[in-house]
């Protein structure tokens, strides 16, 4: 016969076993995401984006979910997660796509407020030697038919100004600040696929010949046309953005990198931006474990910075860009545990 005292410490002992094993693979406790799939949708612009997704897709398996991860533009993903033939993606670049979200709110929300700590910026550029040759400080200049022929790409007297993807919001903004800064009739609007129209443009900088583009930091371009050195950024004259996109307090921001003329602060395109991720209201409210990790995984600018600086020197592959996720993980697996812990008490 075992004395009440012996009970207690046999019960102890059994206590400390129990929670032993459930710490131990076969006695965990089931994931939120066991059994259930997520369709999980990167867009078809390659950035350091496509790190962060990698990531997000480590975190969201380790919930215990299935993730299918797919590769499409813009406007199909939001369309697919509007109609729920998709869940979410990581990759809603606020606000140019502002509007489009606006859209489709009634089925779609937004899971977090941004995953660069701080935000990026968005602005015009022009090579810097061009810049200083004519003394260019401003993107109205090219109002003037001789300063925009000298960015003339296509034999019609117009400077070529490389825009966005025609899927991308992105391109809507600058369309409109060209016809709102007076620029129509010398400046043309290139939009086609982004990256082959930059190679084109890295080509021309090497030829030493005037390049014009939109573009924004942190990106892979900003890490092959290093601002201040290779080009500069050009301000717009005052604050302008279509109906419908988020307008900041002011476009000036502080102390950037490059700004055409040194000018301090330097009023950018667009105010800071971010990258948000959007999913379909009805898997966001059956999943709040999967809502839990997304809103806690952020970055600073200067991961950002690196991870676009691996793109620059050449890593686009999505093996080498899972490889630039993994060795993130490992190298801040405590954060990253964390992330995971809490999402799991969110469920």
């Amino acid at each position: 016969m075992i004395s009440f005292s012996g009970r207690s410490a046999v019960l102890a002992v059994v206590t400390t076993l129990t929670a032993s094993m459930l710490g131990t693979p076969g006695f965990t406790e089931e994931l939120p995401g066991e059994g259930k799939i997520i369709r999980f949708a990167s867009s078809d612009s390659l950035g350091a984006n496509y790190v962060q997704d990698h990531i997000l897709v480590a975190g969201l398996e380790r919930l215990g979910y299935h993730v299918q991860r797919s590769t499409m533009n813009m406007s199909a993903i939001l369309q697919a997660i509007s109609q729920g033939d998709l869940d979410m993606t990581g990759d809603i670049n606020w606000p140019q796509t502002q509007p489009a979200v606006e859209q489709i709110e009634d089925s779609a929300e937004l899971m977090n407020d941004g995953t660069i700590i701080g935000g990026g910026i968005n602005g015009y550029m022009i090579d810097r030697k061009t810049a200083e040759a004519y003394d260019i400080t401003n993107i109205q200049q090219l109002q003037d038919p001789e300063i925009a022929a000298l960015f003339d790409n296509s034999g019609d007297g117009k400077a070529s100004l490389i825009n966005c993807d025609p899927a991308w919001k992105c391109g809507d903004v600058v369309d409109f600040q060209i016809e709102e800064f007076g620029l129509g009739a010398t400046v043309r609007s290139v939009r086609a696929k982004y990256e082959p129209l930059v190679g084109e443009a890295f080509a021309r900088i090497d030829r030493e010949e005037p390049i014009l583009l939109y573009t924004w930091s942190p990106s892979w371009v900003v890490y092959r046309l290093k601002p201040g050195e290779d080009v500069v950024w050009l301000p717009i004259p005052y604050d302008a953005l279509p109906e419908g996109v988020a307008k900041p307090e002011t476009h000036e921001i502080d102390n950037v990198v490059g700004c055409a003329g040194g000018q301090d602060p330097c009023r950018m395109a667009v105010g800071p931006w971010n990258w948000r991720t959007l999913g379909n209201k009805s898997f966001v409210a059956d999943n709040p474990a999967a809502k839990a990790f997304i809103e806690q995984a952020r970055w600073p600018l200067t991961t950002w910075s690196e991870w676009e600086g691996k793109l620059g020197a050449g890593a686009t592959t999505n093996a080498e860009l899972k490889r630039i996720a993994d060795a993130w993980i490992a190298a801040n697996q405590e954060e990253f545990d964390g992330w995971v812990q809490e999402a799991m008490a969110a469920r």
